[in-house]
């Protein structure tokens, strides 16, 4: 039977690290793996009409992605991103405002596709515009009612808004989140050792069902059904960590919609996640055989 569709709402943009530019943006790394993983995706965003614009859609293209959900509003340059890298591989960003992904549209034939997908994954970030947040609820208004409905908490100051996190948080069925970013929703010190206690407040607070805990290099964690799960990250030699929790969420998701367990769901993720960190840039090819738990 195949896999139901998903839709990635949100920011795509170049990211221009230190060696290189490559295509970024967290809801489309999501969708690039989820289609490296034999997940139908569509990515729902907006570029420029310029060059860097062509060359985005260009790429997708290639990887044989989707672009008709990708708009091109005229008077909006192409996303891009200042990524430096510290001495351990952890990457800080410059983001531009007033880019195409600031003005994301829906059209009627992205509607029926959200009308039959199995799940949204959606991003604070590109809810710092009203236009977005509007074009969101639209999206999530069509979505069915078994659809998984993804909340990719990334704070990254000026645009961390907690009261507005908290509002988008209480409309996900699962949210995922680092052990930094849930410590500051709750009011607590940030500590890899609480992420089950966290993660229990979160989804009384919140009312999501699944909530998922990223703790680096300790490993992360999965609530589902009431149930903790913890998985150890495996030793590796990073090379930058741009995009290893993009892969971790997307193979999550693709186990989850297949019918996995939570525990075999949570360990495909920590490989993935892991393998992308050990490579360069956020949208690595996948290997042949892709990385699975040991």
């Amino acid at each position: 039977m195949p896999l139901p569709s998903v839709i990635c709402f949100g920011e795509i943009l170049w990211d221009f690290l230190p060696d290189g530019i490559f295509p970024g943006g967290a809801p489309f790394n999501v969708g690039y793996h989820l289609h490296q993983l034999g997940v139908p995706t569509h990515i729902v965003s907006a570029v420029g009409q310029d060059v860097l614009g062509d060359e985005l859609k260009r790429r997708l293209e290639v990887w044989g992605l989707p672009v008709d959900a990708i708009t091109r509003p005229r008077a909006l340059p192409t996303g891009f991103v200042r990524a430096t890298l510290g001495a351990n591989g952890d990457a800080h960003y410059e983001i531009m405002p007033g880019v195409a992904w600031d003005a994301i549209d829906v059209s009627e034939p992205t509607l029926a596709h959200a009308a039959a997908a199995g799940a949204i994954i959606y991003g604070s970030l590109a809810q710092r515009s009203r236009h977005n947040r509007t074009a969101l609820t639209r999206l999530l208004a069509a979505l069915p009612s078994s659809a998984w409905r993804v909340f990719d908490v990334n704070l990254r100051a000026p645009y961390d808004d907690l009261a507005l996190v908290r509002e988008l948080a209480g409309q996900a069925t699962l949210l995922k989140l680092n052990h930094e970013e849930a410590a500051r929703l709750i009011g607590e010190r940030a500590q890899a050792a609480q992420g089950e206690a966290h993660a229990r407040t979160l989804a009384a607070e919140t009312g999501a069902n699944t909530i998922v805990i990223t703790a680096g290099a300790a490993g992360a964690g999965l609530l589902r059904a009431g149930e903790w799960h913890w998985e150890k990250s495996l030793s590796i030699q990073v090379m930058d960590t741009v995009g290893a929790g993009d892969a971790f969420l997307a193979a999550l998701v693709a186990h989850l919609l297949q019918g996995a367990s939570a525990p075999a769901s949570l360990a495909h993720a920590c490989r993935l996640g892991e393998w992308v960190a050990s490579q360069r840039g956020a949208t690595p090819a996948h290997p042949a055989a892709p990385p699975t738990p040991s």
